[in-house]
C-alpha cells in the first residue's frame, strides 16, 4: 500500500518543525548533513537533538548561527510590543531532564514579520544597535545557491517551489515584480537551511503523497519595523489564499503559522482529506522554538490506506487491487500545442512546471498545421495543481487552450533506501510488484561514484546493481 505523508498542524507549521518532525519520522540525519554542507553557505551549523516539549520526547532542528551572520530574529519581546526592560526568557527543556535557558531566542527561522524584501528587517534599532548588516538575497540568487548543490533534482525542484510561492507572496504584499523582492528573514542562512533541508527530508523519505487538512494560527499583532500589523501576517495570508489552505484562527496570542511554513505546505499538500481507514506506520514530532500557550509541536505520520475500508459501497470489488504492492491515485493530464516558442522559452517553462509540482513534463516534436513543425506540451500533475499548471502554461508559451483529461493511474509500491557497495553510499529506489523486488540506482549516487572512480557510467551502473542483487 502507497504510504502518505499527514502533517497536523494545531499548533501551527514553521520551516524548523517540518524539519525536525521529518527527521523524527527517519529522515537520514547524515544525508541531510551532506546536502546542507553541498550549499556553499557559511557561517552556521546545525544541532539534531531530543527536547522536552509539554513532556513530550520531540526532535529539535536548530540552526546555530554565528555572530556575524546572526540576524536576531527572535526578540520575542520587541515583536509582541513589550520594552527591551521586559525581555525574558524560555526554557528549553531537554531529554536529560535538565532546563537551559534561551534567552529571546524562540524561533530559529523566525520570519516573523517577514518582509522578505525590505518592511520586515526590524532594523534592530530598538536599543539594540547591533554591529552588523543582514543579509538580503534576491530569489536569482537563492536559486542559483540551490541549482550549484548536490541535492537531487527531486529536492531542488521541492526547495524552488516553496521559495518561488515565498516571492510571489511578497511580491503581492508590496505590490513589486517577483524579480525585485529581496529576502531578508527568508533570504538569510538560517532559513535558506531550514527549507532546503526539509525538502531533502522529504525527498529522502521518498513520499508523494501529502495530507495537509488544515492550518492553526494565532491571533493579535506583531510588530515589524514600520509598526504593528496583524496576524497572520501578509505573507501567510497571500500564501493560504493564493493555494486553498484551509485556515482555522484560534483564540491564542501569537503567530504560528510562519510564511515558510505556509509556503512547505502549498508547496507539498496534494490532498485535504483521510482515507476513510488507514494505518498508522510511524509518527514523527517536531518541536518550535517559540513559547506560547499552546505547545509548539509539528506532529507528522506516515499512514497507509485501508484499500478494502476505503472502497466506495459500489466499488467493483474487481479493481480494489491484488495486494499492497500496487495503489491507485488520481492525476490530470494537460496538453497543449505550440508552433512559435523558442526552446530557451520551453526549456524555462519546463523548469517552472517542476518547480510548481508537475509530477511529469515533456515535450513531443509535431506537425502542425500548414506543415508548420511544433511541440506537444504535456503536463501530468495531481488535480489540485491543475490551475497553477495551467496559469504557467498560458503565462510562459504562446499557447490559447490546453487540453485537460482526467485519468486513474496504477502506481507501484515504492520508497528510498541508501545501500553500501563496494564503490560506496548509493540512492536507491526501491519498487515491489507482485512478490517482485526492483531496484534502481539513483542517477545522482551513479554519476558521483563514476565520476570520482574515473570510470564508464555504464559499468558503475552495472556493478551497483550486481552487487545489490547478490547481496555482495
Amino acid at each position: 500500500m502507497r504510504q502518505k505523508l499527514y502533517l497536523e498542524c494545531y499548533t501551527g507549521i514553521s520551516g524548523d518543525m517540518t524539519v525536525a518532525a521529518l527527521l523524527d519520522l527517519g529522515a537520514d540525519e547524515a544525508k541531510l548533513r551532506e546536502a546542507l554542507d553541498s550549499l556553499g553557505l557559511e557561517g552556521y551549523s546545525v544541532e539534531i537533538s531530543r527536547v522536552r516539549k509539554s513532556g513530550l520526547d520531540v526532535c529539535d532542528f536548530a540552526v546555530k548561527l554565528d555572530d556575524i551572520h546572526e540576524n536576531h530574529d527572535h526578540d520575542m519581546a520587541y515583536l509582541h510590543g513589550q520594552s527591551d526592560s521586559h525581555l525574558h526568557t524560555h526554557t528549553h527543556e531537554h531529554g536529560d531532564g535538565h532546563s537551559h535557558e534561551h534567552p529571546h531566542n524562540h524561533d530559529h527561522e523566525h520570519e516573523h514579520i517577514h518582509d522578505h524584501s525590505h518592511e520586515h528587517e526590524h532594523s534592530h534599532e530598538h536599543d539594540h544597535h547591533h554591529g552588523h548588516t543582514h543579509s538580503h538575497r534576491g530569489l536569482p540568487e537563492i536559486i542559483e545557491i540551490l541549482q550549484r548543490s548536490a541535492m537531487t533534482p527531486r529536492a531542488k525542484a521541492t526547495a524552488l517551489r516553496i521559495f518561488d510561492i515565498l516571492a510571489e507572496a511578497e511580491a503581492k504584499a508590496h505590490g513589486v515584480p517577483r524579480e525585485q523582492v529581496h529576502f531578508h528573514e527568508v533570504g538569510a542562512v538560517d532559513s535558506i537551511v531550514d527549507i532546503a533541508a526539509a525538502a531533502v527530508c522529504l525527498d529522502d523519505l521518498g513520499v508523494e503523497d501529502v495530507i495537509v487538512p488544515v492550518l492553526y494560527e494565532g491571533c493579535g499583532s506583531i510588530r515589524c519595523q514600520h509598526g504593528v500589523i496583524p496576524v497572520p501576517v501578509p505573507a501567510t495570508l497571500n500564501i493560504v489564499s493564493e493555494h486553498h489552505l484551509p485556515l482555522h484562527q484560534t483564540g491564542t496570542e501569537g503567530e504560528f503559522v510562519t510564511p515558510t511554513g505556509a509556503a512547505i505546505a502549498a508547496a507539498i499538500r496534494t490532498e485535504d482529506r483521510f482515507p476513510e481507514t488507514y494505518y498508522i506506520e510511524k509518527i514523527g514530532l517536531g518541536g518550535g522554538k517559540r513559547s506560547y500557550e499552546r505547545p509548539s509541536i509539528l506532529r507528522a505520520m506516515l499512514i497507509t490506506a485501508d484499500e478494502a475500508g476505503d472502497s466506495c459501497p459500489e466499488a467493483d470489488d474487481s479493481q480494489a487491487g491484488n495486494g499492497s504492492s500496487e495503489n491507485a491515485d488520481t492525476i490530470v493530464k494537460l496538453e497543449c500545442n505550440v508552433d512559435d516558442c523558442s526552446g530557451e522559452a520551453l526549456g524555462y517553462t519546463m523548469e517552472r512546471l517542476f518547480q510548481a509540482g508537475a509530477r511529469d513534463v515533456h515535450y513531443t516534436p509535431v506537425f502542425m498545421k500548414k506543415n508548420r513543425p511544433g511541440y506537444m506540451i504535456t503536463v501530468i500533475c495531481t488535480p489540485n495543481r491543475r490551475e497553477i499548471m495551467e496559469d504557467i502554461l498560458f503565462a510562459e508559451t504562446t499557447t490559447i487552450g490546453i487540453r485537460r483529461q482526467t485519468m486513474e493511474r496504477t502506481v507501484l509500491a515504492r520508497h528510498n533506501q541508501t545501500v553500501e557497495t563496494s564503490l560506496g553510499k548509493v540512492d536507491v529506489k526501491v519498487t515491489e510488484y507482485k512478490g517482485q523486488t526492483k531496484y534502481t540506482p539513483e542517477y545522482e549516487s551513479a554519476a558521483r561514484i563514476a565520476g570520482a572512480a574515473q570510470r564508464p557510467y555504464a559499468d558503475v551502473y552495472e556493478q551497483i546493481l550486481l552487487e545489490i542483487r547478490t547481496g555482495r
